[in-house]
């Protein structure tokens, strides 16, 4: 272990139980994680310098997942910096200052060339929650503007911890995210991949009980248009391994624990990850077709989402789940990322809905 000056105080070689044998074990969770998930990219977050990203690869090599190629940022001072490893050969890479400014972190731009078709990826590591939202803001703006310079019709994949929730103004707002279906190559739209997954399982952070969508993947349209690189519809998922959780269901995080690293556990984010292909098959495109309908149609097994609800009232709420009414039809909505009041009547979008304890609720909605 060497020190470059910028390292965290827990993180002193022979300091807090940081020795060279707990420097091992961390290595080799991630190891184990990244050779089970077997990516041919994967970014990184939190990665000390260089040094640390060159022993990291040394470890996956010896547990039989070989990551040749690599990229970091080279933020000046700061204690991380977020990283790339791919089994594909990188074409270039480069670093996009947010500011100089200590406390913001660059973002890592990298370019490939797969199958002749090129596709950029950003690595992003956003600041924290604890952070004024102006400095998410100023990132997501940079990494904008960075997109905005491309060569139109570019192929490109975001991606990190952007410690924003998909639904928050930094990402759905300044990104413009939309649904498949709304998505417009013309003007300056994106699809978030938590779209596919119900409300309730868009997660990779559980603070104290609050389940949050903290770590993005967000594609350009082009790679939904049946052409060169294509993403795998529904190949979106989290990655859920039960021994990356403690036996009384939290993320198993790396311990530090009075001044102490105990040598036990991953980390507090749980990875995602999507698969794309090379020469797609022609698909179906998705079409916004949209009929009004109501409540007790959605206990029609053979009713074709999505549908639009008129003037349904909110009647009960809890911490997870709402009742809506519509005349004498009630049906529950289980996962609420949208604020509901009580008593109020809305138009919804119904996209899901799911089977549960020998009846349907609603999975996925937008308020029209």
């Amino acid at each position: 272990m060497r020190l470059n000056g910028t390292e965290y105080p827990e993180y002193i070689p022979n300091k807090h139980n940081w020795i060279q044998k707990t420097l091992n074990q961390k290595l080799t969770n991630i190891s184990e994680v990244i050779c089970d998930i077997d990516a041919d990219i994967i970014g990184l977050q939190e990665i000390e310098n260089a040094n640390a990203l060159k022993l990291l690869q040394k470890s996956l090599k010896k547990y039989g997942c070989n990551y040749k190629y690599s990229a970091i940022t080279h933020k000046p001072k700061s204690a991380i910096q977020i990283a790339l490893l791919s089994k594909i050969p990188i074409k270039n890479s480069k670093d996009i200052t947010v500011t100089k400014a200590l406390g913001v972190r660059n973002i890592l731009k990298v370019k490939f060339i797969i199958d002749s078709y090129p596709l950029y990826i950003y690595v992003n590591h956003w600041n924290s929650k604890r952070s004024p939202n102006q400095k998410r803001v100023l990132s997501a703006l940079a990494l904008k503007k960075e997109l905005k310079r491309l060569p139109k019709e570019s192929e490109y994949i975001l991606l990190g911890d952007f410690n924003s929730n998909y639904n928050e103004y930094q990402i759905k707002d300044i990104f413009n995210t939309k649904r498949e279906c709304n998505l417009n190559r013309d003007s300056f739209s994106h699809y978030n991949l938590w779209i596919e997954k119900p409300i309730y399982q868009r997660w990779s952070h559980n603070f104290y009980g609050k389940k949050t969508a903290l770590d993005e993947m967000i594609i350009s349209p082009t790679l939904l248009d049946n052409k060169k690189i294509d993403y795998i519809k529904n190949s979106f998922d989290v990655f859920k391994k039960k021994y990356i959780f403690h036996k009384k269901g939290y993320i198993l995080r790396w311990e530090y624990k009075k001044n102490r690293h105990k040598g036990v556990g991953y980390s507090d984010h749980l990875p995602i990850f999507a698969k794309f292909i090379t020469n797609p098959k022609k698909d179906k495109k998705i079409e916004c077709n949209i009929s009004i309908s109501n409540i007790k149609e959605l206990y029609n097994k053979n009713i074709k989402l999505p549908i639009l609800l008129k003037k349904i009232k909110v009647i009960n709420i809890s911490k997870k789940s709402a009742t809506i009414k519509q005349g004498r039809d009630k049906i529950v909505i289980f996962g609420i990322d949208k604020p509901l009041e009580l008593n109020k009547e809305y138009n919804i979008i119904v996209y899901k809905r799911k089977f549960y304890n020998g009846s349907y609720e609603i999975v996925d909605f937008d308020i029209y």
